[in-house]
Formats: C-alpha cells, sequence, structure tokens
C-alpha cells in the first residue's frame, strides 16, 4: 500500500496564500495553492508523472480543509 501524507503550510514570499502539499513515500509529488494576491488557485507537480488519482486526492483535501475562498490582502 503507498505511503500518503499530507503538509498544509502558507507562503507570503513570493507568493501570498495556503496550499496542500501531498507527498508519496516522504517525497512530494504536487501542491495545489491558493494565491491570494493574484486570486488564483493551480497546481504545481515535482514529479514528470503524477497519477491522476493523486492529483483528484490532493485537490479534495484542498476542499476538505476550507482553503477554498480567497482572503482579501
Amino acid at each position: 500500500m503507498s505511503k500518503i501524507s499530507f503538509t498544509i503550510s502558507s507562503d507570503v514570499s513570493t507568493r501570498d496564500g495556503i496550499g496542500v502539499e501531498l507527498y508519496l513515500h516522504d517525497k512530494i509529488q504536487l501542491e495545489v495553492f491558493r494565491d491570494d494576491s493574484t486570486r488564483r488557485r493551480y497546481i504545481k507537480l515535482f514529479s514528470d508523472d503524477v497519477d491522476l488519482e493523486l492529483v483528484e486526492l490532493c485537490i479534495q483535501k484542498f476542499k476538505d480543509e476550507n482553503l477554498w475562498k480567497f482572503m482579501e490582502c
């Protein structure tokens, strides 16, 4: 069975928002991020081949953690 874990972290350096990182066997695979300064949500991949199931799982975790709404900057 695959070992999947998540980290929720904010970033206020080059971007201003919060995201969910998904790790598979302790290696980061992807990040779903909400940038409040640009009012964008996007996915960053850290591997060439990321299973769609992992992408969907990370998006669902992002929504479950109530991170969808933008904050006012």
